[in-house]
């Protein structure tokens, strides 16, 4: 890892989240980088730059105007320099054909953004400590949703 921290990336479009986000990373005191981003053009803008440090993890929400969550992750997923991101669905939808959708793609795990920072902190913490190269070797829908 570049400079020995976890580069995170959210992309939301809700203002209120990305600040929560953000603070719940810095109460974690983990060694992290976070960028956001507020919609999916800035987000695929950012990570088609030509000299960019690509995210180890990516939080995007679903649903975003300007590019949905879903077209960052086709154009993410069908991009090789992009292969080795983690991503984080973080959306408010617990639907089952948003879940199925999702997991179809390519996400790597799928979170329904909680309703406490407590909860908030608890879920990050737990996001950026997974193995992913394990865990996306075993991938399945039952490990999929990370339910809290």
């Amino acid at each position: 890892m570049p400079n020995d921290y976890i580069h995170i990336i959210l992309a939301d479009d809700d203002e209120d989240d990305r600040l929560f986000f953000t603070d719940a990373f810095d109460e974690l005191n983990m060694n992290t980088k976070v960028n956001t981003f507020n919609d999916g053009i800035e987000l695929m803008e950012y990570l088609n730059a030509d000299d960019v440090i690509l995210p180890n993890v990516l939080f995007l929400d679903l649903n975003m105007p300007k590019k949905s969550g879903i077209e960052c992750l086709n154009e993410i997923k069908a991009n090789s320099k992009m292969s080795d991101i983690a991503i984080a669905i973080y959306s408010t939808s617990a639907s089952e054909e948003d879940i199925e959708e999702t997991f179809v793609l390519g996400a790597n795990i799928y979170i329904k953004k909680p309703s406490s920072f407590k909860q908030l902190k608890k879920v990050l913490s737990e996001v950026v400590s997974i193995n992913w190269q394990y865990h996306t070797n075993g991938l399945n829908k039952d490990n999929f949703l990370m339910r809290l």
